[in-house]
C-alpha cells in the first residue's frame, strides 16, 4: 500500500508516523507513507496557500490553486482508490472503514486547516470525507495520523500476529473482553480461573460472553435496538 497525504504541517506526523507498528510496517517495505508540503505547489512568491472567505466571514480559507495543483501532480503518477478529506463534518471512522481502506493500493489524504478549504476541491477531486468525532481540531493532520494507524495495522504482515486485529474491538460490532497477564493473583485480585484452566471451548465461550456484556453495558448502540431478546447476541468468528 502506498499512502500520500497531503499537508501545511508535514512535521506534525514525525512522531505517529517514525514509531512502533508504522515504523516496523514501513521498514519491511508492506506500506509506504509520503508527506506533501502543500506550500510546495504555491505560486505565490510568500508561498502563501489561504485567503480570506468570499461573503466575510471570519476567518481564512485554504486556496484552490495549490491545492488542486498538488493532487493532479500525485494523480498524474498514479491511480488512487481514495482521495480521502478529513474533516468534522464528514462520515465518522468506524473499524468496517478502516477494514475496507486497508483493501486498497494507493490513497491519498488531504489535510484541511484555518477555516477550511475551497469548497470546489471537495465537490471535485475528493472521493470520501472522514472525520474522527464531533470536535474541531486545528487541522486534519492528527485526524489523518489516526486514520493512518487504523489502516496501516491491518495490511496483512504488519502485526506479528494477524488473528490479534480480528478480536479488536468493533469487528463484530462487539467490544475486546478483559485481557490479563502474569502474575495470576496481585493485592489479591486474581484472574479469572477460567482464563487459568486450559480448556480453550471453556475460555472462548468466556471471551464471548464477555464481549456481549460489557457491549451491552458500555455500547448498547453496536447490538442494534432490540437487546433483550437472546437471539440479539452476536457471535464472534472463529479463527481459522
Amino acid at each position: 500500500m502506498r499512502i500520500d497525504i497531503l499537508t501545511l504541517f508535514p512535521q506534525m506526523f514525525d512522531g505517529p508516523l517514525s514509531e512502533s507498528i508504522i515504523k516496523r510496517a514501513q521498514a519491511a517495505g508492506l506500506v509506504e507513507i509520503h508527506l506533501h508540503d502543500i506550500r510546495d505547489y504555491s505560486t505565490d512568491k510568500h508561498r502563501h496557500v489561504d485567503d480570506y472567505p468570499f461573503g466575510g466571514e471570519a476567518g481564512m480559507v485554504m486556496k484552490i490553486e495549490p491545492v488542486a495543483a498538488a493532487i493532479d501532480d500525485l494523480k498524474g503518477q498514479r491511480h488512487y482508490d481514495h482521495i480521502l478529506f478529513m474533516t468534522p463534518d464528514g462520515e465518522r471512522l468506524c473499524q468496517k472503514m478502516s477494514n475496507q481502506l486497508s483493501l486498497a493500493g494507493n490513497i491519498m489524504i488531504l489535510c484541511g486547516h484555518y477555516k477550511g478549504i475551497d469548497y470546489r476541491i471537495r465537490e471535485h477531486y475528493i472521493t470520501g470525507e472522514i472525520s474522527i468525532g464531533d470536535y474541531v481540531l486545528t487541522g486534519g493532520e492528527l485526524a489523518a495520523a489516526v486514520v493512518v494507524d487504523s489502516v496501516v495495522r491491518l495490511i496483512p504482515g504488519v502485526l506479528s500476529d494477524e488473528m490479534s486485529a480480528l478480536t479488536d474491538s468493533f469487528q463484530d460490532n462487539l467490544l475486546a473482553p478483559p485481557v490479563y497477564t502474569r502474575p495470576a493473583e496481585f493485592n489479591g485480585w486474581r484472574v479469572p480461573d477460567v482464563l487459568l484452566s486450559g480448556n480453550d471451548a471453556l475460555i472462548a465461550e468466556w471471551r464471548e460472553q464477555q464481549a456481549y456484556e460489557r457491549t451491552l453495558r458500555l455500547r448498547p448502540d453496536l447490538l442494534g435496538p432490540d437487546t433483550s431478546a437472546p437471539s440479539a447476541k452476536p457471535h464472534r468468528k472463529k479463527n481459522m
